[in-house]
């Protein structure tokens, strides 16, 4: 079986928009069970979303930056700190790159808007693979959406 190809970008038109609103309903609403009313908010209008797409259109994952005032709850208040959050990759894309994809793809979103450091709340069973790519956890570990949680962040 070849490998599979994908490329992941900053998702500015409507279908692209889509294409990460589905991908996070796949993962979290579907697969973990998080209810879709808190599943979407309204930082949607504003993050900067980012998407992977297999070469043949099919989306694999999407994250979005947070960033300014809208980031400023979630990062102590620091405005040079953006927020990273719906991570998501669909079951048959992991294991691909594809979510460390998308996180470099997220930092490199921050630092064009002049952001020093990206935080994120991840899910405990996902410190390690923040850890992997720079993040720090830091502070206790807390519930979000029913799932223990530990906030973390990186310097860029």
């Amino acid at each position: 079986m070849s490998p599979v190809t994908y490329a992941v970008r900053v998702a500015d038109d409507p279908a692209d928009r889509e294409a990460c609103f589905a991908v996070r309903k796949e993962v979290f609403v579907v697969e973990q069970g998080v209810p879709q009313d808190i599943e979407y908010d309204a930082h949607d209008a504003e993050a900067v979303h980012v998407l992977a797409v297999r070469e043949d259109g099919l989306p694999l994952g999407t994250g979005r930056l947070l960033h300014g005032e809208a980031a400023a709850a979630k990062t102590g208040g620091d405005l040079t700190v953006g927020s990273l959050g719906r991570l998501a990759v669909t079951q048959e894309a992991r294991g691909l790159g594809v979510g460390a994809a998308l996180v470099r793809a997220v930092e490199d979103a921050a630092r064009a808007r002049g952001l020093a450091a990206v935080d994120l709340h991840a899910q405990t069973h996902a410190l390690g693979f923040y850890e992997r790519l720079g993040y720090v956890a830091y502070g206790p570990e807390f519930p979000d959406a029913g799932m223990p949680h530990r906030a973390m962040r990186r310097a860029l």
